[in-house]
């Protein structure tokens, strides 16, 4: 689900379409959007609070052949979410887990690793070492 959550909805879309495939599936609940609390501890180990809210797109969907799928995406993009619980369905079954996960999965965890491999170049090049000399004793 985190390599789902994680990708760009164009690409998503992209991989979707080349799987070739249109599931029947009934709309159990949403896709719907609401608010999460997000919650923190202070320094780590204190007392767990409410610091502020995220929007959330959440959908559940079953197939043709009864499987259930889930989803819950951070924003607004419905199309992304019930997708993504049509995938989430069909990983699950015997027939299309193998495909899904070598298709759409796979190529999603390698896209997601690519940008996070990029994002610490650019982080890495702008990285400032400081260090402390000691004058005299």
């Amino acid at each position: 689900m985190s390599a789902l959550a994680l990708s760009q909805a164009g690409e998503l879309k992209a991989l979707w379409s080349q799987l070739d495939v249109d599931p029947e599936c009934e709309l159990i609940r949403g896709p719907e959007t609401g608010l999460i609390a997000l919650r923190g501890r202070m320094g780590g180990g204190g007392s767990a609070f409410n610091f502020s809210e995220a929007t959330v797109t959440r959908a559940t969907v079953r197939l043709g052949d009864g499987t259930v799928g889930h989803s819950i995406m951070l924003g607004r993009d419905e199309q992304k979410t019930k997708l993504a619980a049509v995938i989430d369905a069909m990983a699950s079954s015997e027939k299309w887990g193998a495909q899904i996960m070598q298709r759409i999965i796979e190529p999603l965890e390698a896209s997601q690793a690519d940008r996070d491999a990029k994002l610490a170049r650019e982080t890495a090049a702008t990285k400032v070492d400081f260090f402390t000399m000691v004058r005299g004793d």
